[in-house]
């Protein structure tokens, strides 16, 4: 129902899906029938993308540098200002690569992404005392620090982190502000939700091309042109974009 499904449709999937669960099956497990279940209904196909949100993110890699831009996209999107992108900031000890800086209220914030390419995986303790740790380093070069990651924080990260003051946003925290809230609120969805094949998806990379309605952006003709993909895929993704978006 968060990804947008009816009652009666999130019924019916419960329904099917029940029937095959089985003692000690695993959440990835119940998650593949969850998604074969919603293919098998007429006209769920927004439904179908959007329920894959976190898979969509997740393909986002393996690398974290295109994560690092997507976070860049999300926030500038919400009107905060990026000063930059991996950029390298001299501590007090050692120099320091820093993720993002952002400009919110004129403070200056010191963003650190982290992303992980698989399920299961989460930010621990040890992500935000090294975090924390940079921030220290760096004073008086920032007024705040950040982490945005991609999978759940553990709950000795979220303690810790309250505690310094540092801000987080992960999957499914904080209540009402964690990345996937911000990126449904704001129709913010990464250009993977489309499932687009390796290629085509290089090719949004390459020009820069992180969000899915982004692409609404450009006339069919010209974005066909610059990612070297079809006119007729061109025009099925911003189809899929305005249905999921609408």
């Amino acid at each position: 129902m968060r990804a947008g499904a009816s009652r009666k449709i999130a019924k019916q999937i419960l329904k099917k899906v029940r029937s095959e669960i089985y003692r000690d099956i695993g959440t990835s497990d119940i998650y593949k029938l969850v998604l074969r279940a919603i293919s098998e209904e007429k006209n769920e196909k927004v439904l179908h993308q959007k329920y894959q949100l976190k898979d969509a993110i997740m393909r986002l890699g393996p690398a974290g540098f295109v994560f690092e831009n997507f976070v860049k996209e999300l926030l500038e999107h919400r009107g905060i200002k990026i000063e930059r992108i991996r950029t390298y900031v001299k501590g007090k000890c050692i120099n320091h690569e820093i993720d993002l800086i952002a400009i919110l209220d004129h403070k200056k914030i010191m963003v650190e992404c982290k992303y992980h390419s698989h399920r299961g995986n989460y930010v621990g303790l040890k992500d935000t005392l090294y975090t924390h740790a940079r921030f220290l380093d760096t004073q008086p070069r920032f007024d705040g620090e950040a982490i945005v990651c991609n999978t759940k924080i553990s709950q000795d990260a979220k303690k810790y982190a309250k505690c310094i003051g540092q801000q987080v946003f992960s999957w499914r925290y904080p209540p009402g502000k964690s990345l996937e809230k911000i990126i449904e609120e704001s129709k913010l969805y990464p250009i993977t939700i489309l499932n687009p094949n390796s290629r085509e998806l290089e090719a949004f990379f390459e020009n820069n091309i992180m969000i899915a309605k982004n692409i609404l952006k450009y006339d069919e003709g010209y974005l066909s042109k610059i990612t070297g993909i079809s006119r007729k895929r061109i025009n099925y993704f911003q189809t899929l974009v305005e249905q999921i978006i609408r």
